[in-house]
Formats: C-alpha cells, sequence, structure tokens
C-alpha cells in the first residue's frame, strides 16, 4: 500500500513537472512564433501587391460579408473571408486590398491564402499560407505554374477548364487534382465576390 502511494505521488509529481516545463517553453516560444507567423504574412502581402507599401486591417461585419459572398454564388462552407487588409501607398492612399482566403472543401482539408484585388478589380495573385493536398496531384496549386494563371485577371469570377482555358475567365484545371482546382477557383472567386462588396459601398450600409 506504501509503494502504491508512493509511486502515484512519484508519478504525480513527474506530470506536473512536465506540465509546467511545457508551459514554460510554450511561453518562451510564443512571441518568437508569433514574429515568425507575422513575417511570414506580410511576406504574403507583399507577394500578392507588390506596389502596396503598408498594409491595414479593415474591420468589417464578416458574417454580413459572407452571406453575400453566399448569394453572389458561393456557399459559405466552401469558401470564407477570414481578413480583409487595405494595401495603401506610402502616402496612406488606397491601392485596393488583400483578402485571407479559407476555402473549405480540399481533399486534404481547408486551404488558405491571401490574394490581392487592386482598386479596379484586377488580380494581383495568389499566396498560399496552408495546404495539404496529395504530392504530385494537388499540392501543384502550389507552384508558380498554376497560381500564375490568376494574376492579372480581372474578371466577376473564375472558374477552370480541364480541356485547355481559352477565355479571360478561365483558368487550367490541375490534371488529375479536380477538386482542389474546384476549391482554389470558389475560394478566390470568394475574394473577388468580397472585392464586389466592398467596392459596392455594402460593407459600410
Amino acid at each position: 500500500m506504501k509503494d502504491m502511494i508512493k509511486n502515484s505521488l512519484i508519478l504525480f509529481v513527474i506530470t506536473l513537472v512536465a506540465g509546467f516545463s511545457l508551459g514554460s517553453v510554450y511561453d518562451i516560444t510564443k512571441a518568437p512564433r508569433a514574429k515568425q507567423e507575422k513575417l511570414a504574412t506580410d511576406r504574403a502581402y507583399k507577394e500578392v501587391f507588390a506596389d502596396a507599401s503598408k498594409f491595414d486591417e479593415k474591420k468589417v461585419n464578416t458574417k454580413k460579408m459572407n452571406k453575400f459572398i453566399a448569394d453572389e454564388g458561393v456557399k459559405t462552407s466552401q469558401a470564407e473571408i477570414e481578413t480583409v487588409v487595405e494595401a495603401k501607398d506610402n502616402s496612406g492612399k488606397l491601392l485596393g486590398y488583400v483578402f485571407t482566403v479559407v476555402s473549405k472543401e480540399g481533399y486534404g482539408g481547408d486551404i488558405k491564402f491571401t490574394m490581392g484585388v487592386d482598386n479596379d478589380g484586377k488580380l494581383g495573385g495568389i499566396s498560399i499560407l496552408s495546404i495539404n493536398e496529395t504530392a504530385g496531384l494537388g499540392m501543384q496549386a502550389n507552384t508558380d505554374g498554376f497560381k500564375k494563371q490568376f494574376k492579372g485577371k480581372q474578371v466577376e469570377s473564375i472558374t477552370y477548364s480541364k480541356t485547355g482555358a481559352t477565355k479571360d475567365n478561365e483558368i487550367d484545371a490541375i490534371s488529375g487534382a479536380t477538386i482542389t482546382t474546384s476549391t482554389m477557383t470558389n475560394g478566390v472567386n470568394a475574394g473577388l465576390y468580397c472585392f464586389k462588396y466592398l467596392a459596392g459601398g455594402k460593407a459600410n450600409e
């Protein structure tokens, strides 16, 4: 009985020390991790909106905004706007927006990316923040060859073609990865509809 109590106390102390140690490590690494995440986000913003000098988060009613996006044709269960950032020049003039999009129907889970749209509605490109699709197939969404298809497009929405894009609003689908292609397209369209929402002044209503 004494041995059982002794062993239980030892186990309790080990667990307590381990928990304290993990908590301490988390606290110590919290600031550096936050700094690295911010640097990665800033790089992604700059990648999709190279002309901007500063980026300021814009407060919007995301519930109302995502309902507008759903009404435009993208279901909120598939793609949502997580953050809206105003892209500005050195003088503070608004050049456009950067959206952080979470598209929720990827083959391997959510795909999170940023996209830039200037005041004329032209896409500055996309930068993927997190993706877990199939190697050699869906992961091609994170290659320059796929991402550059979106850059410079100035359309209300984008679709994809399995036989070769021929129209301004089309991109080439990733061979063997239709689900990933659809996920990315829906996500980009959510961003384009978000731009329409902001440009139309609905965020101020």
